[in-house]
């Protein structure tokens, strides 16, 4: 969000012709024991035990002797010329882990569960790799759970059994999901359920109830089919999150708007009171740092020499108890164009939610939107798992939402507003990745994180460059095809950069698409009608041109959100008046 009255582009500036990598998790079969046995893994001794295990409830014991090293193989097919990254946790005295003929990594002692990881990178003509982990001659047993190989899987082997159709969840309860999938082709002993390198399930038929899960969970599984031979490649992935959520208290359909409170920004000062009972949720611009790496946030109403009309706080803040009982949500918002904010350190971190805290006891608020905007968020070189990232800035911020989650509870409202070059840009460019700019894709460990917490994404659909879309095609802002591309990806999930990495959808209630309320707002006003044929095309799939819907049409779509609500007022509220009818009409 910006406060300067016409915005300037934030240009991507990504070079045609670039396609993502192909589609690849880890291509390990029972990669985290969990299937209770040691198939397929080739083992000299060894058991699968359920203590110690780092995930799961199984781990691997390694069968170590004074005449052997327990070592545990497994082969699988890769694609030549292919950067890959493997990687376990381990424990125990002199664990090893490595490419049989390539590169290793060693533990002398780890006491408890400890990361080994090494990369490598196929050979020309090379169809298939051996890993293995071991331990030493009389050492005593080592330790091993979740191993990871992650790259492109190769062409199977003859007579391994054809990849499944990607499965589709059916009904959840609080502790359960039901999914069903296509069958494979050729011979099939049985289907194993993943969830991420854990086996969640082994099945003979082609459906399964995952249960055990978390009330209010979110969840994405993959199957693979196996015979005596191997184990297919893994199927594509399916996210569903188990029931026992509480009640956002939002409405099916929501209108989410900005409100200047700190400043007027030429478009004029609009009083809490007087903003139409039509937003659902009124995000307060902004909260700032008193330093970019204090986390020490601040946020100051608008000075009357700026906005003449400014109310007290006392009326301020009984105007926001008044939405709130019409049942609205106020939250406050930080960043924003000036408000860089970086959690560098601990200090910061708890700084951030210390001062976050304050502002919200001290106007009563119900959450708290995250607009990080220029260089707030980066990856450094090397973190390229966005499930698991390591850069502080990143960390730092997830432990603080998690705080503050925690600190108010079940009902806390948690949005985020990122550009498109820190969400879906990451399909082309991941910024921990290398080569090019280290924010791209910068908000999907965030985004990841907090998925079960999440109320609602509403990525700025404006000030962006071209975006490749799923489609693999180029999408421009401005009209209906880039906000149906740009939502679609969001939903559908999407391959990460050079990562070997998938990025699973969330869920259509938890999307927003965020738009500029007039032409003066930013960059890629899109006119009523054509904001509104792409809403009909993401919630029914009519209308949606050339474009086919990757991930589905989302009856559920949380809404529209818009900067802002002064600039709509300022243009006699078209966006709201246009919308808000819209979707109310919506199923």
């Amino acid at each position: 969000m910006k406060r300067i009255l016409v915005l300037a582009a934030v240009i991507a500036g990504l070079p045609a012709g670039v396609t993502a990598p192909a589609h690849a998790e880890n291509i390990l079969a029972n990669a985290g024991f969990d299937s209770g046995s040691l198939s397929p893994w080739t083992c000299d001794g060894g058991s699968v035990v359920t203590s110690p295990a780092r995930t799961g409830g199984h781990a691997l014991a390694g069968g170590v002797s004074a005449g052997s090293t327990g070592q545990c193989t497994q082969t699988v097919n890769v694609r030549a010329n292919t950067a890959y990254t493997l990687s376990a946790w381990v424990r125990g005295s002199y664990v090893y882990l490595g490419v049989t003929g390539g590169t290793s990594v060693w533990t002398p002692s780890a006491a408890d569960f400890t990361k080994l990881s090494v990369t490598f990178t196929t050979g020309a003509d090379q169809t298939s790799v051996q890993i293995y982990l071991h331990g030493w001659y009389g050492a005593g047993a080592y330790h091993a759970d979740d191993v990871a190989l992650d790259g492109p899987g190769g062409e199977p082997q003859p007579g391994v059994p054809g990849v499944p159709e990607d499965p589709k969840a059916g009904a959840v309860t609080d502790g359960s999901i039901a999914l069903r999938w296509g069958a494979s082709s050729g011979t099939v002993t049985g289907y194993r359920v993943y969830e991420g390198g854990a086996v969640k399930a082994a099945v003979t038929g082609t459906s399964t109830t995952v249960s055990g899960l978390a009330a209010c969970s979110s969840h994405t599984f993959t199957v693979a089919a196996y015979n005596d031979l191997g184990e297919s490649a893994k199927s594509g992935p399916v996210s569903a999150r188990t029931g026992g959520c509480t009640d956002s208290g939002l409405p099916e359909h929501a209108l989410v708007g900005y409100l200047h409170a700190s400043f007027a920004n030429g478009s004029g000062y609009v009083r809490m009171a007087d903003v139409p009972d039509a937003w659902d949720i009124i995000d307060l611009a902004f909260g700032e740092p008193t330093s970019p790496t204090s986390g020490d946030i601040r946020f100051t109403r608008c000075p009357a020499g700026e906005c003449a009309n400014v109310e007290s706080d006392e009326e301020f803040i009984a105007a926001i108890r008044a939405k709130q009982a019409q049942g609205k949500k106020v939250l406050i918002s930080i960043g924003g164009q000036n408000g860089q904010v970086q959690l560098t350190t601990a200090a910061a971190r708890d700084a951030f939610v210390r001062s976050v805290s304050a502002i919200i006891d001290r106007y009563g608020l119900d959450g708290l939107d995250v607009d990080f905007e220029g260089h707030s968020l980066y990856l450094n070189a090397g973190d390229t798992d966005f499930r698991n990232p390591t850069t502080p800035v990143i960390v730092n911020l997830i432990s603080a939402l998690k705080s503050l989650k925690a600190e108010y509870g079940a009902d806390f409202v948690l949005t985020m507003a990122p550009e498109t070059f820190f969400v879906q840009v990451g399909h082309q460019f991941y910024g921990g990745a290398g080569g090019g700019d280290n924010r791209t894709g910068a908000y999907l460990p965030v985004i990841d994180a907090m998925r079960d917490d999440l109320t609602v994404l509403h990525v700025q659909d404006y000030n962006s460059g071209p975006v490749m879309g799923l489609d693999g095609q180029y999408h421009t802002m401005g009209g209906a095809d880039f906000h149906i591309a740009m939502t679609d990806m969001v939903k559908a999930g999407f391959p990460v950069a050079g990562t070997g990495r998938t990025f699973p959808g969330l869920r259509p209630d938890q999307i927003a698409v965020g738009l500029p309320a007039a032409v003066s707002a930013g960059n890629g006003h899109t006119p009523p009608a054509q904001v509104q044929q792409a809403v009909t095309c993401l919630v029914k799939g009519q209308g949606c041109g050339s474009y086919t819907l990757r991930g589905g049409t989302s009856p559920d779509l949380r809404g529209l959100m818009t900067w802002s609500i002064n600039w709509d007022r300022y243009y006699g509220w078209e966006f709201m008046n246009s919308h808000e009818p819209f979707l109310n009409g919506l199923p």
